[in-house]
């Protein structure tokens, strides 16, 4: 059979996720073994896509350039498709930019540089169900009481880097859900796919958190000659996070996708 040649590449992707998301649906437990099986063309697409293929340039614009520059929000986004199954755009990060801690509920998703470097920091949410008997610890600086009813016990799963070289950072329902985004040493952009895509009236809403410091914990820091065992050690531990609302530094503005049309 003669290789398609002629479709472009974000259009294979489009019609793949749709082929590997469609009949999702995420069980108690995070079974994801049905779309594991259907993943693996999608991921070999969405690795050889550039940001060439999407008519996208890096940009040269410095964080703070007067007053221009301080309306303009530090992350955007161009909307490509979205269906029942699926969502995809590519968001934009300025130099320094930080898309803050936020979580996919019941959603799987794909992550892939196109141009720059972003550092993700994943977590897991973790079934520890607190009770009016669970002994919290102290935090730093000290919560509200109205907040307890905010925590939520999660695990770091991993930090990593990616860049226009790396493969996609992958999330399911339950692993890596979480995770915060930062550009790294300049302006970045990727590529990024929701399945299904975030839905309030189905409970799919974004929820953003804050990584709590315990007193103990603020106590340690004097306690550096082990620095990079201490740096394997957390990615181990538990932590506790707090659901707050959209931080008021982070905005995501929309600007146009200026790619090959999709269609599904």
């Amino acid at each position: 059979m003669p290789r398609d040649n002629k479709t472009p590449l974000i259009q294979k992707i489009a019609k793949q996720a749709y082929v590997t998301y469609k009949g999702f649906k995420a069980s108690a437990n995070g079974d994801n073994n049905v779309i594991a099986d259907k993943q693996s063309e999608l991921i070999s697409l969405v690795t050889a896509v550039r940001a060439a293929d999407l008519k996208i340039a890096p940009r040269k614009i410095k964080p703070s350039s007067g007053a221009a520059g301080l309306q303009s929000p530090p992350v955007t986004y161009m909307h490509i498709c979205e269906t029942e199954v699926f969502s995809m755009g590519v968001f934009l990060l300025r130099t320094g930019a930080v898309i803050p801690l936020h979580d996919h509920p019941g959603m799987n998703g794909m992550l892939k540089v196109l141009y720059g470097k972003v550092s993700v920091r994943c977590y897991d949410k973790l079934e520890d169900s607190l009770t009016v008997t669970t002994a919290l610890p102290s935090f730093e600086p000290p919560l509200a009481p109205y907040q307890t009813a905010s925590l939520q016990r999660a695990v770091l799963r991993s930090v990593a880097e990616y860049s226009e070289n790396s493969g996609p950072c992958l999330l399911t329902p339950v692993r890596d859900n979480l995770h915060q985004i930062d550009a790294v040493e300049g302006p970045a952009a990727f590529l990024d796919i929701l399945a299904p895509p975030y839905n309030p009236d189905d409970g799919r809403d974004c929820h953003y958190y804050k990584v709590l410091q315990t007193v103990a914990e603020g106590k340690n820091d004097g306690e550096s000659n082990d620095e990079q065992q201490g740096e394997e050690k957390e990615k181990e531990e538990k932590t506790w996070l707090l659901e707050i609302p959209q931080p008021e530094d982070f905005g995501c503005g929309g600007e146009p996708y200026p790619g090959p049309a999709v269609s599904i």
